[in-house]
């Protein structure tokens, strides 16, 4: 028995059209920096990344494949990815409250929420939860998010 996971041709990633091919303007990137940590830039055309362990353009990266790792003019190695959905969750401010990828995972399969599934939601919050049920209902499913306030 093979297993399929029906994905649509055109998928989003948080407001990007795809994940793949270069990297372009506009983009969400994850640096990771030398001591391993991260963080999320947005690309621009002549902006600048800029952190205590050094920094580089923005042109430097744009229109080289995810992955790249780029040398600072300090001789320092950073790393830009594309975040995954878990990264982008996790480096969410926290005002409103973030269900994290551990919960939405025991919420969606305590909850039968299955690929196909209708789905009622009360209230966004963060869209942390929305995305989680979006990957978990599919294409052919369906997310009704019901919020109190405008």
């Amino acid at each position: 028995m093979s297993i399929q996971r029906n994905t649509p041709v055109e998928a989003t990633n948080f407001g990007q059209p795809t994940r793949r091919g270069p990297l372009s303007e506009g983009d969400r990137v994850q640096v990771r920096d030398p001591k391993g940590r991260f963080h999320q830039v947005i690309l621009v055309k002549g902006g600048r990344f800029q952190s205590n362990r050094g920094g580089f353009n923005h042109n430097d990266v744009i229109g080289r494949p995810d992955g790249q790792v780029i040398v600072t003019e300090e001789g320092r190695q950073f790393q830009v990815l594309r975040p995954l959905q878990v990264d982008y969750v996790m480096s969410m401010p926290r005002g409103a409250a973030v269900v994290y990828p551990k919960d939405a995972g025991v919420i969606t399969h305590m909850g039968d929420i299955f690929p196909g599934a209708t789905v009622v939601e009360a209230g966004a919050g963060s869209g942390a939860l929305s995305m989680a049920l979006l990957d978990a209902v599919g294409p052919q499913g369906r997310l009704i998010s019901v919020e109190r306030r405008q």
